[in-house]
């Protein structure tokens, strides 16, 4: 436990230290976010708190990780690093969906060709399916929750934070290890970047997290239970990006978009802020809501076949629920609503 102590608190002072540094390069170097009618900030924003995130992590884990288990971690590391640099070039010069798509499979190929990989279905081609679907779905969904000042990376610390508990339950060092170092820039970033944020991460940094919380869904093992109910346990931990997903995409095939690529505030938050709460209110809402879905992974992991499926059911039904109260909301701001600062809009 000392050693995840350490490596979170370098990481954390390293964020901490790196952001305004960020900053300034980020003007320098051209990576601003300039306001647009899609967007609800209404400055020009700098976008390197991503790079940022990656140094911390990477160094933190450099610097105190164990030799064994830095190792052992070199596979995710390097698709985390691939992911990373395509979402750095598309903050500066952009990438077209395809080519990102590519590369965010060809990240997750790095894992599997490692043994990184889903293990708890029948078939071998199923879990290779299973394994680019989890993590080029999850790198993307943390992407595209990346909305609002302060709910992509808060959202990842309270992952990171249950992540880290599990893997402490259970002795997965190189889990706890990789979880610590996250934890602690996600958070250093969260500092700077909570309403009203001085900087963004950009898709640098959003797409490096999803890949890292993917691939920690996947190593995460629970040895006192069976697979046929644990499997549960990372989708429930990041039921947060999961919902927020699965809500834009059936609203923008509903209202005949293309749900990945059509920009627009019809995500989760966008829709509290049209009930009636403000954006801090909504983010700090969904940060409870993460919170109790992490309570909920954590009694997963000793639940019974039927306790952990009747839970999961009605995880299921409450989700299908909140979809159709959401939709009833209106996907879009009202014109005559003057937005005030905040993150970029995916």
């Amino acid at each position: 436990m000392t050693q995840y102590v350490l490596i979170f608190a370098s990481a954390l002072v390293i964020a901490l230290a790196l952001m305004p540094v960020a900053r300034r390069a980020a003007v320098r170097w051209g990576f601003v976010d300039q306001p647009s009618t899609r967007k609800v900030h209404t400055v020009p924003m700098p976008r390197l708190g991503g790079a940022a995130i990656y140094l911390a992590c990477i160094l933190a884990l450099l610097a105190l990780g164990d030799r064994f288990y830095v190792s052992q971690l070199v596979s995710i590391l390097l698709g985390a690093t691939l992911v990373s640099f395509m979402g750095l070039w598309d903050d500066r010069l952009g990438l077209s969906p395809l080519v990102k798509l590519i590369g965010q499979v060809c990240a997750a190929g790095i894992l599997v060709l490692s043994g990184v990989q889903v293990g708890f279905l029948p078939i071998p081609l199923l879990n290779l399916a299973g394994t680019v679907l989890w993590i080029v779905g999850i790198t993307n969904a943390l992407n595209l929750l990346d909305n609002m000042d302060g709910l992509s990376s808060g959202i990842a610390t309270i992952a990171c934070v249950f992540f880290l508990l599990l893997a402490a339950m259970s002795k997965q060092y190189l889990v706890g290890t990789l979880a610590a170092a996250l934890l602690g820039a996600c958070l250093g970033y969260l500092y700077y970047n909570f309403n009203p944020a001085s900087i963004f991460m950009g898709d640098s940094g959003s797409l490096f997290i999803g890949f890292v919380l993917a691939a920690l869904g996947i190593k995460l093992r629970f040895p006192d239970n069976v697979a046929f109910v644990t499997w549960m346990v990372p989708v429930v931990v990041l039921g947060i990006p999961v919902f927020d997903t699965t809500l834009v995409v059936i609203s923008r095939l509903r209202r005949h978009l293309n749900p990945l690529t059509t920009p627009g505030k019809d995500h989760v938050s966008h829709r509290l802020v049209r009930m009636g709460a403000t954006r801090r209110e909504a983010v700090l809402t969904l940060y409870l809501a993460a919170c109790a879905l992490g309570v909920a992974a954590m009694f997963l992991t000793q639940a019974s076949v039927v306790e952990g499926y009747s839970a999961g059911v009605l995880l299921l039904l409450y989700g299908a629920y909140a979809i159709w109260k959401l939709e009833q909301v209106p996907a879009q701001d009202p014109p005559a609503l003057e937005p005030e600062p905040s993150a970029k809009e995916s």
